[in-house]
């Protein structure tokens, strides 16, 4: 019984999770502020605010401590440089390299009154060249290199950490990491907050951005920067929010599917999709916390099907029925669906698993529903 008298509500675990998103998002923030101070007027990639991205921010992580807080920091080319985005391998998401190139800045010189020109100009040029600089520092072969702006960061984030006033109560551990900068902040022995920062370039005006994720290969090269929907996904969950009544259950049915599949991160991704596709097919006044159980029975439903087909289109890919407040790239408004289940047609191996997957999953939530849960 005592045991239960100290087991949080729901409500209170919600609280204490809005509170630490609250208060990584403030020490994300103090940090950006400093890349902001220190690399102004440097050659250097301009370092932007960090975006609320995953399943922490949207109100649905499946685990209930250790919590990994994730931000997309967004990058844009230092002045007199410009980043040319090369598409390259593209399966299921497609992967891009960001080329570095310098650019003539004569003419807005003229009008502006700003600095000389690197490409005309060799007095500036010979300056850039003796100075920390973005081609030099930070690339492969003119490539803006993942790992080498990770360890950037890292170090920076090291640096950093003593002029906060947060270093004289609590504890700093920078995790190892290639593709990002990962970090844990104690307080004491039992509080403890983790934050993993990725990298992101965005494509045009768009809600869709380049990041320093891993592939879905088994490498990701390090002048790899795979697509991300990371901003997208979270901007249709806070679209979908704005439109619904407060008891919408959406995220309290993905929440508990995925308890079930920790460590099986592409299955969390799937279900994550195809409660996307419901909440944009079953009007959302069907989805009050009354209809819970039904609409755990429609994403099974559907889920089931997709596997019967080997077919799951992805959400953001060719789909008409994407808000329009999200904002796509054209080409993936105009492209074709793409199918996120396509290898299961070739490994009967990796379709055997599915199955067993969906099983363990099908079987898990009935005993949940069962328990009130």
């Amino acid at each position: 019984m005592a045991k239960d008298r100290n087991k949080e509500t729901p409500e209170q675990n919600s609280s204490k999770q809005d509170r630490d998103c609250e208060a990584v998002k403030n020490l994300v923030q103090k940090f950006i502020d400093l890349f902001k101070y220190e690399f102004s007027n440097t050659w250097y990639p301009v370092v932007q605010k960090a975006l609320e991205v995953g399943t922490a921010f949207e109100g649905w992580s499946p685990q209930e401590v250790d919590i990994t807080h994730h931000l997309l920091v967004s990058l844009k080319p230092p002045r007199g440089h410009i980043f040319q985005l090369e598409p390259g391998p593209s399966w299921p998401v497609r992967n891009f390299r960001i080329r570095v190139e310098l650019e003539c800045t004569c003419e807005k010189q003229q009008r502006t009154a700003e600095t000389r020109c690197f490409l005309h100009d060799p007095e500036e040029e010979q300056r850039r060249k003796e100075g920390p600089n973005i081609l030099d520092d930070l690339c492969t072969d003119s490539y803006l290199d993942v790992q080498k702006t990770a360890h950037w960061f890292q170090k920076m984030v090291r640096r950093f950490w003593k002029d906060l006033p947060e270093s004289a109560t609590h504890r700093l551990m920078v995790l190892p990491s290639d593709r990002s900068c990962k970090f844990r902040v104690t307080q004491g022995w039992e509080k403890s907050l983790l934050t993993e920062l990725m990298f992101g370039v965005q494509e045009g005006d768009s809600d869709i951005f380049l990041s320093s994720q891993y592939a879905e290969a088994a490498y990701t090269p390090s002048t790899i920067w795979p697509e991300t929907y990371a901003v997208a996904e979270r901007k249709f969950f806070s679209y979908i929010a704005s439109q619904a009544q407060p008891d919408i259950c959406h995220l309290r049915c993905l929440q508990l599917c995925v308890s079930s599949l920790l460590g099986r991160d592409f299955y969390i991704y799937t279900l994550k999709t195809v409660v996307m596709h419901l909440l944009t097919i079953i009007p959302l006044s069907r989805w009050h916390k009354d209809a819970f159980t039904e609409r755990l029975e429609d994403i099974m439903l559907y889920l089931q099907r997709c596997l019967n087909k080997k077919g799951l289109n992805h959400f953001f890919i060719g789909n008409d029925n994407v808000p329009e407040e999200i904002i796509l790239p054209l080409e993936l408004q105009t492209a074709k669906w793409l199918n996120l289940f396509q290898h299961l047609e070739h490994n009967p191996d990796a379709y055997e698993e599915a199955w067993l997957d969906f099983l363990v999953l099908q079987c898990w939530l009935r005993k949940q529903v069962l328990h009130g849960h």
